[in-house]
């Protein structure tokens, strides 16, 4: 990141998106058959910043909402994880997106969503109705695919935002591939790949890269992405490889997964990218970077929501500087966050 932009910044991160208000079945099953749904949120980007609001820094949340009771719902909910929302603005004629789903993993066939943000108050985030001083005045900015796909008025907002310029606070860019939100005709794919060679620290899985792009492989992807000086694949299972850029050439770091007793694989992605944000900031190594992004996605999946608390930052860090064999017999169960290293749901097996 610009020195200028780490000197001036009254923020740690800034993530830009859509945030909605997320109802979630009392039962498994399809949705016809679910009798009754609580109330959530969520968002990608505000998911990210209230996991780096509850890990202690600086983050601030930019969206759109309507002026309704969803929107104040969003708004006091995302700001009571420490997450300053002074920036959101609303909409007094386009509503606040809403979504239901089913409580099976996402990643299955039985997994229903059905969204309601067509023409939603977020869908008309543009360059010149979004707070630019609250966007540029930051140590991150962080952004997602999932805005580009929102509306032409979305798009240009992110063409215009990872555009060079001076003091550009580093861009940190998640693809989410997400094709049900492309409208027909729109080429969601090469949108997402010059977005992403335009900033400077993307996150990927290796899976939508294939789909999205036709590329398999951890090197094929960083072939296709050249430009990012981080360049973080997400491998599932396998954990992920880091490319970053040091001299003339990338150092690759590859870093396993967690064992983790899942309860809902839900928001993982969105805490890993929160985890790596956060040791980064602090300019831990990027194995540790990698590390953190696996214990936070480890604490919310070990949760039923999309949101949870982050382990103590003193904790993590200990776990985070483990040798390569305690990390790799290391298990991680729910309450796992509040444990100590005597705890039965930290095991090393």
């Amino acid at each position: 990141m610009s020195g200028s932009a780490a000197r001036t910044a009254t923020a740690d991160v800034v993530c830009l998106g859509e945030s909605m208000v997320t109802f979630l079945p009392s039962q498994p099953g399809r949705l016809a058959d679910v009798p009754s749904f609580g109330r959530g949120i969520g968002g990608a980007e505000s998911n990210v910043a209230c996991a780096l609001a509850a890990a202690g820094h600086r983050a601030k949340w930019v969206g759109r909402v309507g002026a309704d009771g969803f929107g104040d719902h969003l708004v006091d909910a995302i700001a009571g994880y420490g997450v300053d929302t002074s920036a959101v603005r609303r909409d007094p004629d386009r509503p606040t997106g809403v979504y239901f789903r089913t409580a099976t993993d996402r990643a299955t066939d039985a997994h229903e969503v059905a969204y309601y943000r067509a023409g939603s108050a977020a869908s008309a985030m543009s360059p010149h109705n979004v707070p630019y001083h609250d966007l540029l005045n930051t140590r991150v900015l962080h952004l997602s695919g999932i805005t580009a796909a929102l509306s032409a008025d979305c798009l240009a907002l992110l063409h215009d935002l990872t555009a060079p310029r001076d003091g550009r606070p580093l861009i940190s860019f998640d693809v989410n591939h997400r094709p049900g939100l492309w409208r027909e005709g729109e080429a969601g794919p090469e949108v997402l790949l010059a977005l992403a060679r335009r900033s400077d620290l993307v996150f990927v899985g290796e899976d939508e890269a294939e789909e999205a792009w036709g590329v398999h492989g951890t090197e094929a992807i960083r072939a296709a992405l050249p430009e990012p000086d981080v360049l973080v694949v997400k491998r599932g299972a396998d954990g992920v490889t880091v490319f970053s850029r040091s001299g003339g050439g990338d150092t690759v770091t590859t870093v396993p997964s967690l064992r983790v007793d899942v309860v809902a694989a839900v928001g993982a992605g969105d805490a890993f990218a929160a985890g790596f944000l956060s040791a980064t900031l602090r300019d831990l190594p990027v194995r540790d970077r990698a590390r953190h992004g696996h214990l936070m996605a480890a604490a919310v999946l070990t949760v039923p929501g999309d949101l949870t608390g982050p382990p103590p930052r003193a904790y993590a860090d200990r776990l985070a500087a483990l040798d390569d064999e305690a990390w790799g017999t290391l298990r991680l169960g729910p309450g796992w966050t509040v444990a100590d290293g005597a705890n039965e749901e930290v095991r090393v097996t």
